[in-house]
C-alpha cells in the first residue's frame, strides 16, 4: 500500500464506545482525547488508529502466537495414509478475525489494523517460502500459554545466593521473595477458592494434631502429664532446624490427621508415639500451598501488565511441589535454607502478614501438614489445681501379663511433693520460655484426645525400577 495510504490510516481516530473489550474500551475512554470517531461518527474520547495499532501488536506479540501454516511430518504420513480420513487444517485464527476478537471490534476496524501492522512488517528479508510476513491476511493466530523461564531462573538463582553467597539480609533474596508472595491473598484458584485461608474457631480448620516418638517409658509418661509442654514445640533452646524453621527457631509442626502427624515423625518399629489434639484459640491466617497448582489469575491481555501477571501464576503453580518435595537426610542443611528464608520472610515481612502454612505431607500420601510460625505457635498453659501432684501410668500386671492402660492421675500432695514432681516433669522439654516477649496464646491441647500408638510395623511404598544388565562379547573384551 501506498505510503500516503497508510498514513491516512494511522491517523483515523476510533472512540472508546467502538471497542468491546471493556478493559480497552476504558483506557481509551480515559486517555484519549476528545474528538470525532471515523467509524461511528460520534464524538468522543479517542485513540488514533495508529495508537491502537501499537497496543495491538504488543498484545500480539505477548499473547499470541502464529501457528504453523504446513503440516508437519506427522500430519503429512496421516494425510498420505489411504485408510486414514485426516484432513489438515491450519489452527488458529486468519489475522483479522484474531483482531475482531481479541478487541471485539468490527471487521472494519480489525481490516485497518491488519494493513497498517502488515505494511509495519513487510520486509522482503522476512518472508517465508509462502510469501507470508508476522500479520499478514493470511496469518492464523492462538493465544499461547505463559512461560514461567525468567522466573524459574530467578528462583534458581535465589536458591543459590541463600545457600552459597549472602544467607542474612540479603536484599536480592527479599526483593524476589517479595514479587513471588506479595499481595498472594488477592489470588485464587480456578475454582475461586482462596490461597489464604482462615484457620481457627469458627472455621473448618480448628484443630491440629501433633506427635512425639518416644523409646522409653518414662519419658513417654512424663510427656502424657504434661502434653502441653512436652508435645507442643520444643523450647528455643533445642529448637533444631526444619524444612520451615531455622536453629533455634521454635514453630509448632502439625497435620491436620492423626495418621499424617504419626507419619511425619517416621518413628521406629517398636516406639512408641503420643498424639494430641491441638484446638486454635484465635483467628489465624495461613497459606495452603497445596492450592497453588491451580491458582490462576484474571485480568485483560490489553492490560500492559497482565503479561507479567500471568507468569507469575505460572511459575507459582510449580513453587508449592518444590518447596514440599521429599529432601534426603544428607541433604536437608542445605536444600532447606530456600524454605527455611521463605517461612522466615512470610512470618516477618511479607504483606499480607501471615501465621503459617499449609502443605502437602511427604511421608503420607492423603495428609497435610501445618506449621504455625513461631509467633503463632504459643501453646496455652493447662490449669492444674493448686497443690495437685500428676503421675502417669503405662498399665498393670494381671494373669494374662501386663495389661496396657495408659492413665494419668491428678492427686493433691503437700507443696513439698509438689515442687518435686514439678522439678522431675521438666526434665523434659519445659515450659517454652518468652526471651523476646510475650506471645499471644494460639493453641490449647484437648487432654481427653491423647492417645499412645504402638509402632508394630512400617509400610512402604514403593516404585520400582528394574536393572539391565549387558555383558561385553568375547570381541570387545580385546
Amino acid at each position: 500500500m501506498h505510503s500516503d495510504d497508510i498514513a491516512e490510516l494511522n491517523a483515523k481516530r476510533i472512540c472508546h464506545e467502538c471497542i468491546g473489550e471493556a478493559y480497552l474500551s476504558n483506557v481509551v475512554a480515559t486517555s484519549g482525547i476528545s474528538g470525532k470517531c471515523d467509524y461511528c461518527e460520534q464524538t468522543d474520547a479517542t485513540w488514533t488508529l495508529e495508537q491502537l495499532a501499537e497496543r495491538i501488536e504488543d498484545v500480539f506479540n505477548d499473547h499470541f502466537t502464529a501457528t504453523p501454516n504446513q503440516p508437519d511430518f506427522f500430519q503429512e504420513h496421516m494425510m498420505a495414509d489411504r485408510e486414514s480420513d485426516y484432513w489438515w487444517e491450519r489452527e488458529g485464527l486468519p489475522t483479522v478475525e484474531a483482531f475482531q476478537d481479541a478487541a471485539d471490534i468490527d471487521v472494519e476496524i480489525a481490516e485497518n489494523l491488519q494493513t497498517i501492522l502488515d505494511d509495519k512488517y513487510a520486509d522482503p528479508d522476512s518472508f517465508d517460502s509462502d510469501g507470508e510476513t508476522e500479520f499478514s491476511a493470511g496469518c492464523h493466530y492462538e493465544e499461547k500459554g505463559a512461560t514461567d523461564e525468567a522466573w524459574q531462573e530467578d528462583w534458581r538463582n535465589f536458591e543459590r545466593a541463600i545457600q552459597n553467597e549472602a544467607r542474612f539480609f540479603s536484599r536480592n533474596a527479599a526483593a524476589h521473595l517479595r514479587e513471588v508472595f506479595g499481595n498472594i491473598d488477592s489470588l485464587k484458584t480456578f475454582e475461586n477458592l482462596p490461597l489464604v485461608v482462615d484457620a481457627g474457631p469458627m472455621f473448618p480448620l480448628d484443630h491440629l494434631y501433633r506427635a512425639r516418638v518416644f523409646q522409653a517409658e518414662a519419658p513417654l509418661l512424663n510427656a502424657l502429664c504434661k502434653p502441653d509442654q512436652e508435645l507442643g514445640p520444643p523450647p528455643t533452646r533445642i529448637a533444631m532446624a526444619g524444612r520451615m524453621n531455622a536453629l533455634g527457631i521454635s514453630v509448632f509442626y502439625g497435620a491436620t490427621s492423626i495418621e499424617a502427624a504419626i507419619a511425619e515423625v517416621r518413628p521406629p518399629v517398636g516406639s512408641r508415639v503420643a498424639v494430641a489434639k491441638f484446638n486454635l484459640i484465635r483467628p489465624l491466617r495461613l497459606l495452603d500451598l497445596t492450592k497453588l497448582e491451580h491458582v490462576h489469575d484474571t485480568g485483560s491481555i490489553f492490560d500492559l501488565t497482565f503479561k507479567g501477571k500471568l507468569e507469575r501464576v505460572a511459575f507459582l503453580r510449580t513453587i508449592g511441589k518444590r518447596m514440599t518435595r521429599a529432601v534426603m537426610p544428607d541433604d536437608q542443611a542445605l536444600d532447606y535454607l530456600a524454605t527455611q528464608a521463605i517461612a522466615d520472610f512470610l512470618a516477618t515481612e511479607n504483606e499480607p502478614a501471615l501465621d503459617g502454612i499449609i502443605f502437602q505431607s511427604a511421608q503420607a500420601e492423603e495428609g497435610r501438614n501445618v506449621v504455625l510460625f513461631h509467633k503463632a505457635s504459643k501453646v496455652e498453659k493447662l490449669k492444674i489445681t493448686e497443690g495437685a501432684k500428676i503421675s502417669a501410668v503405662s498399665g498393670f500386671d494381671c494373669e494374662e501379663g501386663f495389661e496396657y492402660d495408659y492413665t494419668v492421675f491428678e492427686q493433691t500432695a503437700n507443696e513439698a511433693e509438689d515442687n518435686l514432681a514439678r522439678d522431675h516433669h521438666l526434665g523434659g522439654y519445659m515450659a517454652n520460655s518468652e526471651s523476646f516477649g510475650p506471645r499471644e496464646n494460639t493453641l490449647r491441647v484437648d487432654v481427653m484426645t491423647v492417645q499412645v500408638h504402638l509402632v508394630e510395623w512400617v509400610k512402604v511404598k514403593c516404585t520400582t525400577f528394574s536393572v539391565s544388565r549387558y555383558e561385553p562379547t568375547s570381541a570387545e573384551e580385546f
